[in-house]
């Protein structure tokens, strides 16, 4: 295989990486990336071993080097940082207000905040049903579930709960009046 082909395959998977680390903090997936990440560092060492013929390749190689390391060391930081509890909006453990209960119901009004969207996300994740998206995309649904039941019932605000329904759990929406 060609050396440029080799370089252009390693850029693509450093890449791919940052994608699974954001899925990751996402909660889109349980684990951290740590093998592809493992995986890429043994090939940028064997690429750089290797003889670079020109300096085409050595740029190349220089630019996906250093792209790696910096997400490396980014998402290393961001997940020490979330192991400590603390981290940008984050206050440390002792510190937060305790979490809500999404079988209770989460109520919201304006918009959707984080915290609320993934007190509701955790909860259908905990239940055994893996999500089929990540927290963002969910937020997003709330988003739009809240806009209609407004714009439908008029009312001001929306409960958004947990029910169990046989071995799954059902998300309701409940219009609540002032």
């Amino acid at each position: 295989m060609d050396l440029l082909q080799s370089i252009d395959r390693l850029d693509k998977a450093v890449r791919n990486l940052r994608i699974e680390w954001e899925k990751f903090f996402n909660g889109a997936i349980a684990v951290p990336p740590e093998d592809l990440r493992d995986e890429i560092g043994s090939e940028i060492r064997r690429l750089r071993n290797s003889n670079l013929r020109g300096v085409a390749e050595n740029y190349r190689l220089t630019q996906v080097e250093a792209r790696y390391n910096s997400y490396s060391e980014l998402y290393g930081r961001r997940l020490r940082h979330s192991e400590e509890g603390r981290g940008p909006g984050l206050a440390p453990l002792k510190d937060r207000a305790p979490r809500r209960d999404p079988r209770q119901g989460v109520i919201l009004t304006d918009g959707v905040d984080t915290a609320a969207a993934e007190v509701l996300y955790e909860g259908l994740a905990k239940a055994g049903q893996g999500p089929r998206f990540d927290l963002e995309s969910f937020r997003g649904y709330l988003e739009k579930q809240l806009g209609a039941l407004k714009a439908k019932t008029g009312c001001t605000q929306v409960r958004f709960r947990l029910e169990p329904d046989g071995d799954t759990m059902k998300l309701k929406a409940k219009p609540l009046r002032d």
